[in-house]
């Protein structure tokens, strides 16, 4: 690393063969990491106004998944664990373990809304996280406020848990770790809602599609334990950081998260999975520049172009003609969706390069942007998006390791995808 880059972070060690270790400023370094030997009694303040800690640090943009340099944290307190053994900075993803600065003591549930099926899994996740490892429980409110759950056997649960709303509670130095309960969606909304550090998320397989979501239910307690003694590893799923500007116009509505600068107007945004610009209700074709690091590429012609990261790349960007990328590779893949012309096909650019897309002089409507499937705008000329590699990666906490759960979510997506397969022919047969 360079001299002159500031750094905030200390390495810290001791005489003993232990495993080196980076600490934050934010640490208190006088406590040694956790690994599940001790509790110490701490209190912890449950009040959602207590505001966050100005982001004063600028880091550049890196090509390693590891975020900013030499390591980034998630949420107040877990960061990776370094392995001493490793050659050069980037760990053998087999290799990447998660630890504690300081024991966790909280944890935010996410819960897929209005699914009846997950009353049961999520009530028994609360009565074990607070009752037996006495830990604050934060719930989004519109999930206690749910009809289903508004009912008397939840009273004694719902005291002990403190609420949120998004878009106006800001708890990211409140969440130590994150659990989600259902599909893939629930773990790209809890990135959603951490624009920056990323606490380690847990996700339980219990919707419908499972490729993000290793653990089964079924032994919760024995797993949930394992993780909160830091004995779990971690896989580093990159995230992109979009930058939406949009030019004045006198009759734009100015929407929330929006920086004016020279009379234009800034969004951001992290996500997870794919940033997709398409020509929305128009019926002609979209026609769109792409440039690369300031260069102009190509010019894609014909429904849309996705821009995905490794873990994206098995969402939208597979059914488009893309190839599947693990997601401890450092790149960005770039799809074009339908392209009217045959040159174009799905490339792989490194991570940490710059990518701007602007609609071409040549296009005949307007285009549409999504990311990760929401916060969807129209993109008039003029306008531009900027796609990079974030500094801020989702820790997503493995069952096994790295290599072996991505196989194995291929075979189950393979499975699963052939028994949907198999239901709709014999529908078909008896019909028939």
């Amino acid at each position: 690393m360079e001299d002159s880059v500031e750094s905030k972070w200390t390495l810290k060690s001791d005489a003993k063969s232990e495993p080196f270790l980076y600490c934050c400023s934010a640490c208190d370094c006088s406590e040694e990491p956790f690994h599940g030997k001790v509790f110490r009694n701490r209190t912890k303040a449950r009040s959602m106004s207590m505001p966050s800690a100005p982001s004063s640090a600028k880091f550049r943009r890196t090509q390693s998944l590891h975020g900013p340099s030499p390591v980034t944290t998630f949420g107040p307190k877990a960061c990776m664990l370094k392995n001493p053994k490793a050659v050069m900075h980037i760990q053998d993803p087999a290799s990447q373990r998660l630890t504690w600065n300081k024991p966790p003591k909280s944890v935010l549930i996410i819960k897929k809304i209005r699914d009846t099926s997950l009353l049961q899994p999520f009530k028994e996740l609360c009565i074990f996280l607070t009752q037996q490892k006495n830990m604050i429980v934060y719930v989004e409110r519109k999930v206690i406020e749910d009809p289903a759950i508004a009912n008397e056997s939840f009273v004694s649960i719902k005291k002990n848990i403190c609420t949120f709303r998004e878009d106006y509670d800001d708890i990211s130095n409140c969440v130590d770790f994150i659990i989600c309960l259902g599909g893939d969606g629930t773990l790209l909304y809890a990135s959603s809602l951490f624009q920056e550090s990323v606490p380690p998320v847990m996700a339980f397989h219990l919707g419908s599609l499972g490729f993000l979501t290793p653990f089964n239910f079924d032994t919760f307690q024995s797993q949930v334990t394992q993780v909160i003694e830091g004995n779990a590893a971690i896989i580093l799923r990159s995230r992109l950081e979009v930058k939406v500007v949009k030019e004045y116009r006198e009759n734009g509505s100015v929407e929330e998260m929006s920086l004016v600068t020279n009379g234009n107007k800034t969004m951001q945004y992290q996500v997870l999975n794919e940033v997709v610009v398409d020509r929305g209700p128009s019926s002609y074709l979209s026609n769109v520049d792409l440039f690369l690091d300031g260069h102009l590429i190509t010019t894609v012609q014909g429904d849309g172009v996705i821009v995905s990261t490794p873990t994206g790349s098995t969402a939208y960007a597979v059914a488009a003609g893309a190839t599947m990328i693990h997601p401890n590779v450092p790149a960005i893949m770039i799809t074009p969706i339908c392209p009217h012309s045959l040159s174009f096909r799905p490339i792989v650019v490194p991570a940490g390069v710059e990518l701007k897309i602007m609609l071409s002089r040549d296009a005949r409507n307007t285009a549409w942007v999504s990311l990760d499937g929401r916060k969807r705008q129209e993109i008039a000329y003029g306008d531009s998006i900027t796609i990079t590699t974030s500094c801020f990666p989702v820790p997503s906490i493995c069952f096994r390791d790295p290599v072996n759960d991505w196989f194995e979510s291929l075979a189950q997506c393979l499975h699963w995808n052939v028994r949907k397969k198999q239901s709709h022919l014999s529908s078909e047969e008896e019909e028939f």
